[in-house]
């Protein structure tokens, strides 16, 4: 864009331009609305030399986009939703789209330019975009060029598919992101050989083959979110983490939560952490007759693994001899993207609602995890799927990432007030378990931190925050490794793949950006850094068992087990 200067002062702005006073009266009430603070006291105003300065661009831009139109020039479209030719060989379609891009850019910019406390301004911004992409013109049949295309050179069945896939997607109550026939647990998906060698209410243990004749000696238990199904750990033969580190001669050990029905709807934090985490390291110690193991938390898992560890600790226990989290929250100052669904009001409604029995219900997780990128996991599959009558292709992550999974009520209204709202955790004796108070610091292992670099739901620099928790005594034992990509697909990079990058600094500077600005990128995947780090606190090397459990514990039935395969109710 060329150098422009601003004709109008604020006071001086043309009245029948649609940001007047009484407009801007209007954004204000919708911006209230919008971050649910309407009539709740909360200030918002506006910059008013901001204000102008968006108002001279937005007016600039529309003029010459007046003047392209009428000398049939037509606009460039660099938004990847707008790609296919057919959207710029119309002239009224591209002009659509680019004046549809231009007032988007205005009410982001009137969104960011709102002044109030920086936890309003978030919800202001998220809730903007979601109508931003919620009326993009690629979301309807009248305005989406391309699948009136395609409905034209199919005469009509395109539209008729799209129909029918509207309706199937509507009687299982979630968008179809992937073909989900082409999957099944145990046969094409979470298929690494091993056995369940215990089990509860709460969860499956279970025990994978050793695939190599000589193993390291301490096992390795991996801890999974229970806010998502563990086999995102173990998806295929050639991008299976647990794969990954069987081959490189680990024990593994692996916990799948239950997917919680009415019978756990009175199921607490505590319970997770006593009947489940707890549990499983006692078998782990039981089964391998180590008194010392390796541990992995991955997301919500690696929260709960490190209380578990704190109480254990205190205690004068030191049942582990190093400690793995991936994209993990200890401190949760800056919890993500996730922030806009947690206030005082939101959480007290769940408390209401199902705070002391119920359950949280794994679709209403999924659609708000997907609201966090609503184009790529909403609007691009409304477009193809229904406009353009097209079936989603397989793809093993996104089958996963529709496999919703229920929580038990208390569990997660704890979660979250303790957790998220109040922030509780950072806080040496702010939390008790079973009486027992949570000290972080107990906490003396050997830690690997791994974070995402564009992870929306764990910010790196949270993750960074939350490893000067842990090991505090013995701080040049720990290692922090940041990877490219996000909360997923940062964590899930084979290196046969030969993707992404990752960064090592070894100094621990307080600061995050400074760690960056001094750490060196490396090509390729952090896994063989991760295990490079675990093999220090593996042990020595012994035979591979040739049975599963002990006398004790004994084989249940094979992997994955009956409770992974369970579907969310409700």
């Amino acid at each position: 864009m060329d150098t422009f200067q601003f004709p109008f002062s604020p006071e001086s702005w043309p009245p029948q331009f649609p940001f007047n006073a009484i407009s801007q009266s209007w954004f204000k009430d919708f911006f209230q609305y919008t971050s649910g603070t309407n009539g709740k006291g909360t200030s918002i105003s506006f910059d008013p030399l901001l204000v102008a300065k968006l108002q001279s661009e937005y007016f600039y831009e529309a003029v010459r986009l007046w003047q392209d139109m009428l000398a049939a020039k037509p606009p460039t479209l660099k938004d990847r939703r707008f790609h296919s030719p057919a959207w710029s060989e119309n002239a009224f379609h591209a002009f659509n789209v680019a004046m549809y891009l231009l007032n988007s850019r205005f009410m982001l910019g009137l969104a960011e330019a709102v002044q109030t406390d920086p936890k309003t301004k978030q919800k202001i911004v998220f809730a903007t975009q979601q109508i931003i992409d919620a009326v993009s013109p690629s979301n309807f049949l009248a305005t989406n060029p391309a699948a009136q295309q395609k409905f034209l050179e199919t005469e009509g069945q395109s539209l008729s598919k799209g129909m029918a896939h509207l309706l199937a997607d509507a009687q299982k109550g979630w968008i179809s992101q992937t073909d989900e026939s082409a999957f099944e647990v145990g046969r094409n998906i979470a298929m690494t050989e091993g056995a369940v060698v215990f089990e509860n209410e709460l969860f499956q243990l279970i025990q994978y083959k050793p695939l190599t004749e000589t193993v390291y000696q301490r096992p390795l238990l991996i801890v999974p979110p229970c806010i998502n199904k563990y086999y995102i750990l173990d998806l295929q033969p050639n991008n299976s983490m647990v794969r990954y580190a069987l081959d490189n001669g680990h024990r593994i050990f692996l916990i799948s939560w239950r997917n919680p029905d009415d019978s756990m709807a009175n199921l607490t934090w505590d319970d997770y952490i006593k009947s489940g985490v707890l549990k499983a390291i006692e078998i782990v110690q039981e089964i391998s007759r180590q008194e010392q193991i390796n541990t992995l938390g991955f997301c919500v898992g690696g929260t709960m693994l490190a209380m578990a560890l704190a109480l254990l600790f205190a205690s004068g226990k030191k049942p582990v001899a190093s400690l793995t989290l991936l994209t993990t929250l200890l401190d949760y100052s800056d919890a993500g993207a996730l922030e806009v669904y947690i206030d005082e009001l939101q959480v007290r409604a769940r408390e209401t609602a199902i705070g002391n029995a119920g359950l949280m219900s794994g679709r209403e997780f999924a659609l708000a995890f997907s609201s966090l990128r609503p184009h790529d996991l909403i609007w691009q599959y409304v477009e193809s799927n229904y406009l353009k009558g097209e079936s989603p292709p397989a793809f093993d992550l996104l089958f996963w990432n529709s496999d919703s999974t229920n929580l038990p009520g208390p569990m997660f209204c704890w979660y979250l007030r303790n957790l998220y709202l109040e922030n509780r955790l950072k806080d040496a004796g702010a939390l008790s378990i079973d009486g027992e108070k949570i000290d972080l610091a107990k906490i003396n292992a050997p830690t690997f931190v791994y974070a995402s670099r564009e992870d929306h739901i764990v910010p790196w620099t949270s993750a960074y925050a939350s490893a000067e928790l842990i090991n505090t005594k013995k701080p040049a034992q720990n290692r922090f490794v940041l990877g490219a990509s996000g909360h997923i697909a940062g964590v899930i990079n084979p290196p046969a793949k030969r993707k992404r990058s990752y960064w090592i600094n070894t100094t621990k500077p307080a600061n995050a950006q400074s760690w960056f600005e001094q750490a060196t990128e490396h090509e390729g995947s952090w896994w063989p850094d991760w295990m490079a780090f675990l093999a220090k606190y593996a042990g020595a090397q012994i035979k591979a068992p040739s049975k599963y459990g002990n006398a004790k514990y004994k084989t249940i039935e094979p992997a994955p087990g009956r409770y992974v395969k369970a579907k969310a109710t409700g």
